[in-house]
């Protein structure tokens, strides 16, 4: 229902980049508009510097484009979506780089906008190609549950759906199991195993009933639920009343169900459903206005980063990030205006979300009229009382407390502007102290002695002379010969000239393209990133520093989806060669019953057994339960899943899972 303009835009979204047309010509041809939303879609050339992206320049561009028309993104997401379901043919690091790119920014961009569908196919596609092991594990544990799932699901319709019939509710009732996506993180972030996972599936119950009775209709229907089944107290979820800020509408409730299983139930009418799978796409069908104005609202706020001066893009894709929050709190003003903001939000995101000014000049709030700090975490339901002074200004610690990307970037514009200010100070000293030495006030000199200093610009080297961390009174040792400073111990040498990034690619790519880690390596420095403590037998790849080498990550690092994502061009790919004679640091963490002598146990097998050595072993106890963390030297990963096993297997033990990074 999108209309005419995004067909023809959907059409022709790559005709600038892959043929000789122009922007001009699809101008004249199909009009401003479609041209507009075209030049959008069509990515930026050219090469960028270190602290740049390529990556975050061309989605910066979209979004200009999104400020003015939503349909971009709509034709950017099912491009993606195309593009996700064809990855099969493409070589491993292609695949790599579009799979991270799609969970880091387009599976948040399109939940953000309601396409529900759209976005759990992005992610559990994403899974597919970043954790193939792991994604078809979970797809095989899937299916051969699925017979008994759902066996369970029509035992648990059946009593519902007679009451549903005899008060004349006109239902669909659906059993729908969990994303492998969504499962991926329950396990990944649970610390528990598949079959510990009691939500693999939720219950679906769709009304079809009249726009003024969908709201008393769908509690009619949790009643009727929450009288066969015990709901939990603490599980029940009223997006009916409060919206998500997405448009998201549906009432959830987590009840007891035969055979004494936990079950998500999810109750909304037909509309409530369409909105929910297809988002801002569908609201045209409906005419929502709650869900226009608050996509305008969120458009509003991004248009605001992007006008702000002198943030990189990479700057802006943090900032961007922070805009796609996956779960939200609501707020009230002293007058009763409710707020959206992220969940962990505080009252100094409050503050920036009412105004700019007001977050600049906050001093503390009042939250359901008792005093709190500014870095108060908010709850749903809390009433604030923003308190102010002329005399605040915004502080660098300020960052810290912040969540919203409105409010970091307001207060790192203002962080910004009173640097500028200060460092005018600065240059003011400086002049007059060249003056003084009878040196050339010039780009140049000045330049020259920011040099001296190691300083990155010259705006940094005014800001030291103001703060005080640079005395214009040590500038005594510097003096002028023909038009150029120079320091008493002779010319002031230039730092040597860093690789140009293109040179360190070329270099660590080599001939084959590839990085073969344990090879002579022709003195390229590489080192094993200690976030994720890769060990012979990971899927690695290299990714280029611009300090420190090339750092080894393991593919499901946890900062490998950003890395790929944003820096595609610095990745390397890279194996392993042979490393038996060679150990490398890994990370177990075990829980389990807290029983006499389990330690023991443990420490023999790691030790006596297999003949591991440890770095290092902590266990904490608590109510009977124990949770430790060994950190061992081993060759690869079999050599680690074998330790791994063999620990599984003592009394006591519950869970042992491999933890990323070195601590």
């Amino acid at each position: 229902g999108l209309g005419t303009t995004s067909v023809v835009c959907a059409l022709l979204h790559d005709v600038v980049e892959d043929t000789d047309l122009t922007l001009d010509d699809i101008r004249g041809l199909f009009g401003e508009k479609e041209a507009k939303i075209i030049d959008g879609l069509t990515k930026i050339s050219g090469v960028f510097d270190q602290g740049s992206s390529l990556q975050a320049e061309n989605f910066r561009k979209m979004l200009l484009t999104l400020s003015d028309d939503v349909r971009v993104i709509l034709i950017k997401l099912a491009d993606r979506l195309h593009n996700m379901r064809t990855l099969e043919s493409m070589k491993r690091d292609k695949q790599l780089k579009i799979a991270s790119e799609t969970l880091y920014l387009y599976a948040p961009l399109a939940h953000r906008l309601g396409l529900n569908a759209i976005k759990t196919e992005l992610e559990d596609l994403g899974l597919k190609y970043t954790e193939p092991e792991l994604f078809n594990e979970i797809e095989q544990r899937l299916k051969e549950t699925e017979p008994e799932r759902k066996k369970f699901i029509a035992k648990f319709i059946v009593p519902i759906k007679e009451i549903l019939e005899e008060q004349g509710l006109n239902a669909k009732i659906l059993g729908r199991p969990k994303s492998i996506y969504s499962i991926h993180n329950k396990i990944k972030n649970k610390g528990v195993p598949f079959e510990e996972i009691y939500d693999l599936f939720a219950i679906r119950i769709i009304i079809d009933t009249l726009p003024e009775n969908e709201k008393s209709d769908c509690w009619r229907v949790y009643s009727i639920v929450t009288d066969f089944y015990h709901p939990s107290p603490d599980r029940l979820r009223d997006w009916i009343s409060t919206p998500k800020a997405n448009g998201y509408e549906s009432l959830h409730t987590t009840v007891m169900g035969p055979d004494g299983k936990w079950v998500e139930v999810q109750i909304r009418t037909v509309r409530m459903d369409e909105l929910a799978e297809k988002g801002y796409a569908a609201h045209w069908k409906y005419k929502d206005s709650a869900t226009e104005n608050q996509l305008d609202d969120w458009i509003r706020k991004i248009r605001e980063i992007l006008e702000s001066p002198e943030e990189n893009a990479l700057e802006f894709l943090d900032d961007f990030k922070l805009n796609l929050f996956a779960e939200e709190i609501f707020a009230f003003t002293p007058k009763g205006e409710m707020k959206t903001l992220p969940i962990n939000a505080t009252a100094l995101d409050f503050a920036f979300d009412i105004h700019t000014k007001v977050g600049e000049k906050c001093i503390g709030a009042k939250v359901n009229h008792k005093l709190v700090p500014l870095s108060y975490k908010l709850k749903s339901g809390d009433q604030i009382e923003i308190l102010t002074s002329n005399k605040q200004t915004p502080k660098e610690d300020w960052l810290g407390y912040v969540v919203t990307a409105r409010a970091k970037s307001k207060i790192k514009n203002a962080l910004k502007e009173e640097k500028r200010r200060v460092a005018e100070d600065g240059k003011e000293q400086l002049e007059r102290k060249f003056n003084h030495l009878k040196i050339d006030f010039t780009i140049k000199n000045i330049n020259e002695l920011a040099n001296h200093f190691k300083l990155p610009s010259s705006q940094e080297l005014f800001y030291r002379i103001a703060v005080g961390n640079i005395n214009v009174k040590h500038l005594k040792d510097f003096r002028q010969e023909h038009g150029k400073i120079i320091h008493k111990s002779g010319a002031i040498k230039k730092r040597e000239a860093a690789q140009t990034l293109e040179e360190m690619v070329t270099a660590a790519r080599g001939k084959s393209d590839l990085l073969v880690i344990g090879e002579n390596l022709q003195k390229i420095d590489y080192k094993l990133s200690p976030c994720c403590t890769p060990i012979p037998g990971d899927d690695v790849f290299g990714f280029i520093t611009i300090n420190e080498g090339i750092k080894i990550h393991r593919v499901n690092c946890p900062n490998a989806i950003q890395l790929l994502s944003n820096y595609a061009y610095r990745v390397v790919k890279a194996k392993w060669t042979s490393q038996e004679l060679i150990s490398f640091l890994s990370g177990i963490k075990i829980t389990g019953i807290d029983e006499v002598g389990i330690v023991n146990n443990i420490t023999k097998i790691i030790s006596n057994e297999l003949s591991v050595n440890m770095r290092s072993i902590s266990f904490d106890t608590n109510d009977g339960t124990f949770e430790g963390t060994v950190m061992v030297f081993v060759h690869d990963t079999n050599h680690l899943t074998e330790l791994m096993k063999k620990l599984k297997k003592v009394n006591g033990v519950l869970s042992v899972a491999r933890i990323d990074g070195n601590k």
